[in-house]
C-alpha cells in the first residue's frame, strides 16, 4: 500500500514538473520569436545582405541566429553555421596565443622583440630603445600601418570567378593577384626592417611604450614572434591550443582549414560583391569562423575573466584582462563610445570607457563586434558580410546591437 501511495504522489509531481518545463519552453520561444522579429525589421531596411548575432553568458549560448543571405544572388541563407572572416576580433586570439606561449616557457611579455626576429626592427627615431612584446600587445610599440599595408598585403583567393567582383576596396585597398601571394615574414621584413622596400612611415615619432597607436602590422609581428618562439606556424599553434579545446570545429585561419561551401560572400555594399581574399598579415583580422563557434569562444573569455577559463591559467587570464595603460598613454582617448577597444587595452583585448570588454572589427565586406559586461556576465556578438559607410547603416548596425541588449536579461532568466 505504501509503494502504491508513493507512486500516486510521484505521478502528479512528474506531470507538474513537465508542465512547468513546457511553459518555460513556450515563454523562452516567445522571447526568441520577438527578438528575431525586431532584428528582422531592421534587416528589412536593406543595409546588410547577411549577418549573424548571438547572446552568451558564462555557461552557454543563450541565443544565436542568422539573417538574410550569405549569397544574395543564389538566395543562400545566412545561418548560425555560415562562416566568414571576422576582421579585428581576430586580434583577441593573438593575445591568448601570446599568453599560452608564455605559459609554455617559450617567451615573456617583457622580452625585447629582437630576441625572436631574423631581421632587425627598431624605431629610427629611437634606435637604442627596445620594443617589447607587451608593447605590441597594447598598441604602444610605435609601429604604424603605412600605405603598403593596404596596397601590398591583401591577395585574391586562387581559383575563383572574378567576373562580377570589384578588385579594390574604398579606392585605396588593393586585392593583389593570387600568384603574387607573400608570407607574413616577407611582408613584415619589407615593412619594418631597416632597408625594407616598404619601410616608409612605418614608425611614429613617439618613443616605444609611450603612446597608444592602433597597429595591425604590430599585431602581425606579435603573431610572427609566437611562431618564432614556439617553432609552430601561428595557425597550427592556435588550432592546437584554442580552436580544438573549445570545439570550434568550423574555424580556422586559412581557406584550406575550413569547409569553403559554408563561407559567405562579402559585399562592399548590398549591391557590390567583393572577391574572396586573404592577407599576408592574417592574424590581425583573418580568423574565419561562425557565430556558433565564436559564441563558444566568448563564453570561454567570460569564464576566464572570473578565473574559471579552460585554455589559459588563472594567472594568464588575469594578465590578459588587466588594463595595461594610463591616461598619459593616449592622445585622443575614446571616451564617447562604450563599445570601443580604444579606451584601454589588455593583451590584445580592449576596454570601453564604461567597462565593457571586447573588440570591434572592420575589413572589406566585414563588420563585427564582440563585447561582454563584467557586471552581469552577458556577452553579445554580431558578424556582418556587408560594409556600411553612412549614418543610416551605422544606426541599423547599433540598432541590432541594442535589440540584443534589450532581450539579453530575459534570455538569461528564461534559460535558467
Amino acid at each position: 500500500m505504501k509503494k502504491y501511495l508513493l507512486f500516486l504522489v510521484i505521478i502528479p509531481l512528474f506531470i507538474s514538473c513537465q508542465t512547468t518545463r513546457n511553459m518555460g519552453n513556450i515563454a523562452y520561444q516567445k522571447i526568441n520569436d520577438s527578438l528575431r522579429a525586431e532584428i528582422n525589421t531592421i534587416y528589412q531596411q536593406g543595409y546588410f545582405n547577411g549577418f549573424s548575432v548571438s547572446v552568451v553568458n558564462d555557461q552557454t549560448t543563450l541565443y544565436q541566429d542568422g539573417f538574410g543571405f550569405s549569397d544574395i544572388k543564389e538566395r543562400k541563407p545566412y545561418t548560425e553555421n555560415t562562416i566568414q572572416n571576422i576582421a579585428s576580433l581576430s586580434k583577441t586570439f593573438v593575445g591568448i596565443a601570446i599568453l599560452k606561449a608564455q605559459e609554455l616557457g617559450k617567451l615573456n611579455l617583457d622580452d625585447p622583440i629582437q630576441k625572436y626576429l631574423p631581421f632587425k626592427v627598431f624605431n629610427p627615431h629611437f634606435p637604442q630603445t627596445n620594443i617589447t612584446i607587451r608593447q605590441l600587445a597594447t598598441h604602444t610599440s610605435s609601429i604604424l600601418d603605412n600605405e603598403f599595408y593596404l596596397s601590398k598585403n591583401y591577395f585574391l583567393k586562387p581559383n575563383q570567378d572574378l567576373k562580377e567582383a570589384k578588385l579594390n576596396f574604398d579606392d585605396e585597398q588593393v586585392f593583389n593577384p593570387s600568384d603574387s601571394i607573400i608570407t607574413m615574414s616577407t611582408f613584415l621584413k619589407n615593412a619594418l626592417s631597416e632597408n625594407g622596400k616598404w619601410n616608409k612611415d612605418s614608425f611614429s615619432s613617439h618613443q616605444p611604450g609611450a603612446i597608444y597607436e592602433y597597429s595591425n602590422v604590430g599585431t602581425a609581428l606579435a603573431a610572427f614572434i609566437v611562431e618564432r618562439a614556439t617553432g609552430q606556424e601561428f595557425s597550427a599553434f592556435t588550432k592546437k591550443y584554442i580552436l580544438k579545446p573549445l570545439q570550434m570545429n568550423d574555424s580556422g585561419w586559412k581557406f584550406e582549414d575550413i569547409q569553403f561551401s559554408k563561407f559567405s560572400k562579402l559585399y562592399e555594399n548590398p549591391n557590390t560583391p567583393l572577391p574572396y581574399y586573404l592577407s599576408a598579415t592574417y592574424p590581425d583580422g583573418g580568423m574565419i569562423t561562425s557565430i556558433n563557434d565564436l559564441s563558444k569562444y566568448l563564453t570561454e573569455l567570460i569564464k576566464g575573466y572570473h578565473g574559471k577559463g579552460t585554455i589559459l591559467s588563472q594567472k594568464s587570464y588575469k594578465e590578459y584582462f588587466t588594463p595595461q595603460l594610463k591616461a598619459s598613454n593616449f592622445i585622443d582617448r575614446n571616451d564617447k563610445n562604450p563599445y570601443s577597444e580604444s579606451y584601454n587595452s589588455g593583451i590584445f583585448i580592449g576596454f570601453g570607457y564604461t567597462g565593457y570588454i571586447g573588440h570591434t572589427g572592420g575589413d572589406p565586406g566585414v563588420m563585427s563586434m564582440m563585447f561582454f559586461d563584467t557586471k552581469n556576465n552577458l556577452g553579445r556578438i554580431m558578424i556582418f558580410n556587408t560594409n556600411f559607410s553612412d549614418k543610416k547603416g551605422n544606426d541599423a548596425f547599433y540598432g541590432i546591437w541594442n535589440v540584443l541588449e534589450k532581450y539579453q536579461m530575459k534570455l538569461n532568466h528564461k534559460k535558467h
